[in-house]
């Protein structure tokens, strides 16, 4: 059966908390449970890394977090993800609301705690937060709309028998999904590994080694090692003006680092967002980076990301990216074997993480003969389709799960399950 609603204003006490993130001295100390805490976590528990911070008495009085309560976030960017829920299952005296949240304190006579955390998780009540919400650049809930969301209100003996089974159906699905989580985890340290040996050409244990350059370690023994200038040339990237941004066609993608994104699971790009035609680049006196060129970035956070990227077709790149061209050898071996590099630990210190080309010129790196070059290079690359296809695989997985997941909540909330006779199916 359907079960009847009640808006959430008559079953729960409402408070949207003002406390922000500024520690002040005549403040009284407090740990802050913030959006992120409540965003990223179904239960708030004691072992969460919570905010430091300060409250005023009347603050710790009106938002201190009680075992029961649900938490909920009423701003985001997008309305369909206004209304994230969690439940408050371990607390402490010091233990606070923070800013952009709202708690939910249960009228118990009413309404179940556990079940109201469900109920505020479930797609009927979520939906409802969408149409509530309002804004242009970010939107959220008035306070005065808090409490107009309808959530289903079954007796509650009922309320108690759905919340214990959604804790104990949902425990088993999420633990299916975090067992696929550490899979992928797994899947990608064994990729670097195999990537590793076999761009040292060590995959065989057998192999004599010889001390390779110092950041790679050993290599296959008679491999040289040399310094980067003497097997690629630089080619430096060009200013690219708004004026001259927003082409989609044109003679040459314009790789930015944001272009970065567009590659394969083979780390080759060919496409960009902006494209510029041949005159266009002669009036930005731009260099063209050849195929077969390796693309790395050049300075600030995009530097740490340590992507490498392989142009399989002529190019102008940002003045934040840099192309190296070998002069000899399989590009694609040179990919695999730059993209070990890590140029967080290479950046000179500062405020922005920067790399000048002449330290990366002068990097250390081994040289293959030409055949086993193009060999290791095609290993890699077959290493990578093969395992970016199995993690596709998981994720289009845990994408089934998680609308089941939410499927099986609004159900069994709603009353369009009876959990009573549900809970051997899907034990």
């Amino acid at each position: 059966m359907r079960w009847p609603e009640r808006r959430l204003g008559r079953v729960t006490r409402l408070r949207v908390s003002n406390v922000d993130k500024l520690s002040r001295d005549d403040g009284t100390p407090v740990r802050l449970c913030n959006y992120v805490d409540v965003y990223k976590n179904e239960a708030i528990t004691n072992d969460l890394d919570f905010m430091q911070a300060t409250a005023t008495p009347a603050q710790i009085a009106s938002f201190r977090l009680s075992v029961g309560d649900t938490i909920f976030t009423k701003d985001s960017e997008t309305a369909d993800d206004i209304g994230v829920p969690t439940y408050v299952a371990e607390t402490s005296d010091d233990l606070i609301c923070g800013y952009h949240l709202a708690i939910a304190t249960p009228d118990r006579t009413k309404v179940d705690p556990r079940f109201l955390f469900w109920a505020m998780s479930s797609g009927r009540v979520r939906d409802q937060w969408t149409v509530l919400a309002s804004g242009v650049t970010r939107v959220g809930l008035r306070s005065d709309d808090l409490g107009k969301a309808g959530i289903p209100v079954p007796p509650l003996d009922e309320q108690r028998r759905i919340a214990d089974f959604l804790d104990t159906e949902l425990e088993k699905v999420d633990a299916a999904a975090s067992l696929d989580a550490s899979l992928k985890g797994l899947l990608r340290v064994r990729l670097d590994r195999l990537v590793f040996d076999e761009v040292r050409g060590l995959v065989d244990t057998r192999t004599e080694s010889s001390p390779g350059p110092r950041w790679l370690g050993l290599v296959r023994a008679g491999w040289p090692v040399v310094a980067l200038r003497r097997v690629a040339r630089m080619h430096s990237g060009t200013s690219f003006p708004h004026a001259y941004q927003g082409e989609a066609a044109g003679d040459f993608p314009f790789v930015k680092v944001g272009d970065f994104a567009l590659a394969g699971p083979d780390l080759t790009i060919g496409d960009a967002g902006n494209w510029i035609a041949r005159s266009t680049a002669r009036t930005l006196g731009a260099h063209v980076v050849p195929a077969g060129a390796v693309l790395t970035a050049r300075v600030g956070a995009a530097l740490l990301l340590n992507q490498r990227r392989l142009l399989t077709r002529p190019a102008i790149v940002d003045d934040n990216v840099r192309g190296f061209e070998f002069t000899a050898g399989s590009s694609e071996y040179w990919l695999n074997l730059l993209t070990l590099v890590s140029l967080e630990e290479l950046a000179n210190p500062g405020p922005v993480p920067s790399i000048s080309g002449s330290q990366l010129l002068a990097l250390e790196v081994a040289v293959p003969p030409l055949a086993e070059q193009v060999g290791i290079g095609a290993r890699c690359t077959r290493l990578r389709v093969e395992t970016a296809a199995a993690v596709a695989a998981m994720d289009r997985r845990t994408c089934l799960v998680a609308e089941r997941r939410q499927a099986l909540i609004t159900a069994a909330v709603t009353g369009q399950l009876d959990v009573t006779t549900a809970r051997g199916g899907h034990s």
